[in-house]
């Protein structure tokens, strides 16, 4: 529709030369698992995903992948990449978040993910999933803090199942419709916006508080 051919799954499926399923499972470890794949547009990649597997583009031997399939490799893995980034939190987190002059390990990070956490509490480990940045930190700030392991894995399991399996099955219901497929890159753009949401949401909701604290600080002077 708009001539931007990156945002039609199938064209980027089909680029992929039938590597796709194992570029998207990387992606989706990475993002959950490894602390340098925070920036990684997992919700949209899930979407797309769910696209791209309701009109048969992800194929693995010349088959395609059914979705059932692509729902429990995608849940599977996202629940390893969690594990992972728990262990790294409770291993060797609070060295690597505390190294000064770091961008990725700075403060900011630190202090984000403790305010997600004392806000949501155990609840945080599931509603993570869904908040860009926070679905890489949650798990390694869970480690940190030394949850009880078996109580993590148990939301843990929650989140990966309403994340991992969730946003790639509404990818495949909505690829069902032919409007959708018709303008799949006004879709895929749609998505990527209301997928950003809860970051604007957040950053406007973190300046108001820091604008109250330092009105406070100011008035107590």
């Amino acid at each position: 529709m708009f001539g931007i051919s990156w945002l039609d799954p199938h064209k980027l499926i089909a680029s992929l030369n039938g590597l796709a399923l194992f570029v998207i499972l990387a992606m989706v470890f990475t993002e959950t698992g490894l602390l340098v794949g925070f920036f990684l547009p997992g919700d949209s990649l899930l979407f797309v995903t769910g696209l791209a597997v309701a009109h048969g583009d992800i194929k693995v031997g010349g088959n395609s992948v059914p979705i059932w399939l692509m729902c429990v490799l995608v849940s599977v893995v996202a629940f390893a990449g969690d594990q992972t980034g728990y262990w790294i939190g409770r291993r060797s987190g609070a060295a690597l978040f505390n190294r000064p002059n770091s961008r990725l390990f700075n403060h900011e990070n630190v202090t984000k993910t403790h305010k997600f956490f004392e806000r949501y509490g155990s609840r945080a480990v599931i509603l993570a999933h869904f908040v860009p940045v926070m679905r890489t930190f949650i798990p390694v700030a869970a480690g940190i803090g030394e949850m009880e392991y078996a109580k993590f894995v148990r939301y843990n399991v929650i989140g990966v199942l309403g994340w991992g399996t969730g946003v790639t099955l509404l990818g495949v219901f909505l690829g069902g419709f032919k409007i959708v497929a018709d303008h799949i890159d006004l879709f895929t753009i749609g998505f990527v916006v209301l997928s950003t949401i809860p970051i604007w949401f957040e950053a406007y909701r973190a300046s108001k508080e820091a604008k109250r604290e330092a009105e406070e600080l100011k008035a107590n002077d």
